[in-house]
């Protein structure tokens, strides 16, 4: 069985297989002959994005009513591993803009909302962004600094985000603030902002080790009137609602890692078969033959973990430690399967002319992002613990 194949043991559809191809065929005309350029240059890729609105891809997980393409997890992952198989970047767009604003705004939102909002991200003309961490609040995500008072037919938002996916380039915000800080996370709420509402303030865009073609900004809010109908949900509820939001988003980050991991397995194959020393393939060597193995091996158990939560996303089967095993398995051997790359690439490894360098600088995030490692091993050992 090839890396770049899913693995026997699941069964995919008709639907589902041709996704596959299409997003793979995608990647490679559309997004391959872009990477360097777009990782040297930090610039957005509006094209890519824009081609791949119209397929549909912008919007999976919305129903066609609002302009989605009414698929499930099970496809979303399958969108996002064959997209980081070429570069994580973009991967990393497509899975934030649907997976987070997008999706809160679908799973939570009015359905006044749901129509003013969705159809245009799901076609791609505005980009979602989605602002939780703070400076003072990164994995204490209930320590939000952020506040929203009420007014007559606003609330008066003030307050900052860091690290927000697309806050350069998004038209629609879902953010989260205290309405009420005396009740803790139980005071939290979410809000939808547009990009020009006065008091939005976009801030430093971050210079990044890696994911450069992402783009990550600093947020400022000060007296940001925002109409009190864009209040998702009820105040208070939106703590609830992130957490739930980032279940999902937690599958497709360990969709992205399987993809980034599976690129760097087939880089290491191609130029291990290439590259001589003495007088012999990289490849004829069992040292890198147990390398290439292993690589091989942790990333089809990851595949299955992030396909199973996928699946069973779908099914409404989602047991509380699925999405946390899955993300922290596979962004824990995506790290070590671009580690074992550019060892095996050697000083070439280490230039920016092959793939696995920036493989390696890219693969951090997704030990950090939507839950850091040590976060998910939290959930999973109170899960655990909570059983006896």
């Amino acid at each position: 069985m090839s890396s770049g194949t899913i693995p026997f043991e699941i069964s995919l559809s008709e639907e589902q297989i041709q996704i596959r191809d299409v997003i793979q065929d995608f990647a490679e005309s559309k997004v391959k002959p872009f990477v360097e350029s777009l990782d040297e240059t930090q610039e957005f890729p509006y094209e890519i994005i824009k081609d791949l609105g119209e397929l549909g891809y912008m919007g999976i997980l919305v129903p066609e009513q609002y302009g989605g393409a009414g698929l499930g997890y099970s496809e979303f992952v399958i969108v996002i591993e064959e997209l980081a198989k070429i570069d994580p970047s973009v991967a990393l767009t497509v899975a934030a803009h649907n997976g987070l604003c997008t999706n809160h705004i679908y799973m939570f939102g009015s359905e006044e909302q749901r129509t003013k909002y969705l159809p245009d991200l799901c076609s791609g003309k505005k980009i979602g962004a989605w602002g939780l961490t703070e400076p003072a609040s990164g994995s204490d995500s209930g320590g939000l600094q952020s506040f929203a008072v009420k007014q007559e037919d606003h609330y008066s938002l003030n307050g900052s985000k860091i690290f927000t996916t697309h806050g350069t380039v998004g038209g629609t915000y879902v953010v989260l603030a205290n309405t009420d800080k005396s009740k803790g996370k139980k005071g939290v709420s979410a809000f939808i902002l547009e990009k020009g509402y006065k008091g939005l303030v976009i801030g430093k865009k971050e210079n990044k080790l890696g994911m450069r073609a992402s783009d990550t900004t600093q947020l400022t809010f000060e007296d940001c009137a925002v109409p009190s109908g864009n209040l998702i949900g009820d105040e208070g509820q939106g703590f609830v609602q992130a957490m739930k939001v980032l279940e999902g988003g937690r599958i497709s980050i360990a969709a992205l890692s399987c993809g980034l991991a599976a690129g760097a397995l087939n880089a290491s194959i191609k130029y291990s078969g290439e590259r001589k020393q003495f007088n012999r393939s990289l490849n004829a060597f069992q040292a890198i033959q147990f390398k290439l193995a292993d690589m091989a091996v942790n990333i089809d158990a990851a595949r299955l973990m992030t396909y199973k939560a996928a699946f069973k996303k779908d099914k409404n089967q989602l047991e509380p430690n699925d999405a946390a095993m899955a993300k922290l398995f596979s962004s824990e051997i995506a790290e070590k399967a671009s580690s074992e790359a550019v060892q095996i690439f050697g000083g070439y490894g280490f230039i920016k002319d092959f793939p696995v360098e920036k493989f390696y600088r890219d693969v951090k995030l997704l030990t950090i992002g939507e839950g850091t490692s040590e976060i998910q091993r939290l959930v999973i050992a109170r899960q655990l613990l909570n059983q006896f």
